[in-house]
């Protein structure tokens, strides 16, 4: 009789070595393109809290986290500990026509962290799928089509999703998106009232601090726009699926502002970097209008939102997020980064802003003073916005072993989104770092060599 076993450890042993090859051939070329052109091509094969590490030993800082996911660090014992113990119990799983305990205790959970008691929940995927379901309910909850967003915005790329991203790279050659989807200019008050006026608006999404450039919503900004929002008929749902669970030095960015929304979308950190799992958090009212006969109970759901295991990453995440005091770590780490990067800012003239919240952080590079580096930033920037940007994330990546990315497609602003767990030491690490790497680039007699050209010429042969 032939062994039926499955051998995870086996196959990767046997296979793990033609990752680029395997993606060349059945996933996105394009992806395998980009890493080896930056050298990002490492091949990593394990992972623990705030570090990545190759085949050959080689340890790297991940201060980009999974864009958000690992708030918990990587491999988090606790966590898996808990799945664990999810699997040994052999609950029943996703029976569908039933109310799962685990679901309605992380619910709970969710809902005592927000201003008050009346929230409702609802388990998604992803952060996509929350904001998804964000826009059926404001539009069902109000009987209203329009929903408006922020210019630079980022709220996934499903259609829906995408039809509230400010950023054209991602909506280009798509077609047709959501309808009544408009946007307006970040912090502009008078801008969202313009568009509020008309009655015809069920809501207005939007990041308290925009992932893609790392742009914070000015003092006092989200709770006028709550209240523009309230007086003319509309809600605020406000986007916290990379902002929240301690991302921005408390659990949600949204705290910082006093304000009181009608729906919030999170994702990422909730899955404790394990299994996907998103939620949106809405008023009960507006929950009670999508859902207000029994015939319509299902009128919207997800296959596998309560799924045993997402909901018991969620509650693990949440109760070590507490156990370890994360969040308070967070933002004492947060404020200390930042300072140690305006004094970066002080000693090199290409920086031109620090900005963020907690370890939500992003550095601003502009053209330099001196007309050394200026001729060579311009010429630069004329091959591709942004390319400034790549020169400096390379280093860091191969000389220093940190992993950062660029904020946004033609920006030129670095990104850093480390683990949440993240020590002053590997903090100050990344500072040392960031410094060397701008030093030698503002020493070089010529930045287009080395990795300068190998990032610019594919530029030009793109644009040709």
């Amino acid at each position: 009789m032939t062994d039926q076993s499955f051998d995870l450890k086996s196959l990767l042993a046997e296979r793990d070595t033609e990752a680029f090859a395997l993606h060349e051939r059945y996933m996105n070329p394009q992806m395998p393109r980009i890493l080896r052109t930056i050298g990002f091509d490492a091949d990593y094969v394990r992972a623990e809290g705030a570090y990545l590490f190759d085949r050959d030993g080689r340890r790297y800082l991940d201060f980009l986290s999974g864009f958000g996911v690992f708030a918990l660090g990587r491999c988090h014992p606790g966590i898996e500990q808990a799945l664990r113990d999810a699997m040994d119990l052999a609950l029943p799983n996703l029976v569908q026509m039933e109310c799962a305990p685990l679901s309605g205790l992380l619910a709970e959970a969710l809902v005592r962290r927000m201003p008050d008691d009346d929230y409702r929940c609802f388990f998604t995927n992803s952060g996509a799928e929350s904001v998804e379901t964000a826009i059926k309910y404001a539009r069902c909850a109000t009987g209203k089509g329009r929903v408006l967003f922020a210019d630079h915005a980022f709220h996934g790329l499903t259609m829906g999703a995408l039809s509230l991203n400010g950023a054209h790279e991602f909506r280009d050659r798509f077609g047709a998106l959501l309808p009544g989807c408009q946007s307006v200019p970040f912090g502009d008050l008078f801008a969202l009232e313009r568009e509020l006026v008309a009655g015809d608006v069920a809501a207005y999404a939007v990041e308290p601090i925009q992932g893609k450039g790392v742009f914070v919503a000015p003092d006092g900004y989200l709770r006028a726009a709550a209240d523009l929002c309230h007086r003319h008929g509309a809600l605020l749902v406000v986007d916290e699926v990379q902002t929240g669970l301690g991302r921005s030095g408390t659990f949600f960015a949204f705290e910082q502002s006093d304000v009181v929304p009608d729906i919030v979308t999170i994702a990422k950190a909730l899955s404790g970097g394990y299994v996907p799992v998103g939620a949106v958090i809405a008023k009960g009212d507006v929950v009670e209008r999508v859902f207000d006969k029994m015939d319509r109970a299902v009128v919207h759901s997800s296959t596998f939102g309560q799924n045993v295991l997402g909901m018991t990453a969620g509650l693990a995440t949440l109760h070590f997020l507490d156990a370890e005091s994360i969040v308070e770590r967070a933002s004492t780490v947060g404020t200390a980064l930042m300072s140690g990067l305006e004094s970066v800012k002080q000693r090199h003239e290409l920086v031109h802003e620090v900005r963020g919240r907690g370890l939500m952080i992003g550095i601003e590079f502009s053209r330099p003073r001196s007309m050394r580096l200026r001729a060579q930033w311009t010429l630069l920037e004329s091959m591709r916005t942004g390319l400034f940007t790549q020169m400096v994330i390379v280093p860091l990546f191969r000389d220093h072993g940190i992993l950062s990315q660029v904020a946004g497609d033609h920006q030129n602003v670095l990104k850093i989104l480390p683990p949440l767990i993240t020590t002053h030491e590997q903090a100050n690490e990344f500072v040392d770092a960031i410094d060397d790497v701008l030093g030698e680039l503002e020493r070089s007699l010529g930045l287009l060599w080395g990795v300068g050209s190998s990032l610019a010429l594919p530029a030009l042969r793109a644009r040709r």
